[in-house]
């Protein structure tokens, strides 16, 4: 097994709603201990809402597909919200996003995203 890696909203999203990233992002996640913010949960509901909006013909499979993370083993971790917040004022990034990056660096993990300037505030 490799090192912990924290996943996003972004990554998991891609991995459940079969989007064109999935298969790499499964690469990247593979034999990974995954830890997230506790509020992933709500992120991935919120992704999964915006698609039943936009396709409500899919309803079934798009509810199907956000079951899914309730199968997934990750971890979801408390973060230090004060020090989230000054990250966030330093990086620019939202709190949001923010504590994904906080984590990764709490746990000395990897972060798996999609999100540009999340990925870029990593090298910050």
């Amino acid at each position: 097994m490799t090192g912990v890696k924290v996943v996003d909203a972004s990554a998991l999203a891609a991995l459940l709603f079969a989007e064109p990233e999935a298969e790499a992002i499964a690469q990247r996640l593979e034999g990974a201990r995954l830890a997230a913010p506790s509020l992933l949960g709500f992120e991935l509901a919120n992704v999964c809402l915006t698609k039943l909006r936009r396709h409500p013909a899919q309803r079934d499979s798009l509810r199907a597909a956000f079951r899914l993370a309730g199968r997934l083993a990750v971890e979801t971790v408390a973060v230090d919200h004060a020090a989230t917040l000054d990250l966030a004022e330093a990086t620019g990034l939202t709190a949001y996003d923010a504590c994904y990056l906080w984590l990764a660096r709490a746990l000395g993990g990897e972060l798996v995203t999609l999100d540009r300037k999340l990925a870029a505030a990593t090298s910050r």
